[in-house]
C-alpha cells in the first residue's frame, strides 16, 4: 500500500491541535483497511520522524437527512500517532 493511500488527511480540530502540543501526538484520517504498522511506516517515511505508538479508532457513519431522503455518511478511521521523545513536530496546521 502506498503511503499516500494510507494517510488520507490530517484531522485539524481543537482536540487534535491540543494533543499535538501537549502529548506530542499527531492525528490523521487513515484508510479503513490500514493496520497500525502501515500507519507507523507511512508517517515515518512521509514526515521523516520516529513513531513510538499508534492508536486507532473506527467511526461509523451518521444518519443524515435531506428532506424526505435519508442516508448515511461514510465510515472512517482515525489514527493518533505519538512521536518519540526528541523528535521535531511537523507543522501541517498553525494556530491563528
Amino acid at each position: 500500500m502506498n503511503i499516500y493511500d494510507v494517510i488520507i488527511r490530517p484531522v485539524v480540530t481543537e482536540k487534535g491541535l491540543s494533543k499535538k502540543e501537549s502529548e506530542h501526538t499527531l492525528c490523521f484520517e487513515v484508510n479503513k483497511n490500514a493496520t497500525k504498522t502501515d500507519i507507523k511506516g507511512a508517517v515515518e517515511k512521509l514526515f521523516k520522524v520516529k513513531v513510538s505508538d499508534v492508536r486507532t479508532a473506527n467511526f461509523e457513519g451518521k444518519l443524515r437527512r435531506r428532506g424526505r431522503y435519508a442516508g448515511y455518511t461514510q465510515d472512517w478511521k482515525k489514527a493518533y500517532v505519538k512521536l518519540k521523545d526528541g523528535q521535531k513536530m511537523p507543522e501541517y496546521a498553525e494556530l491563528v
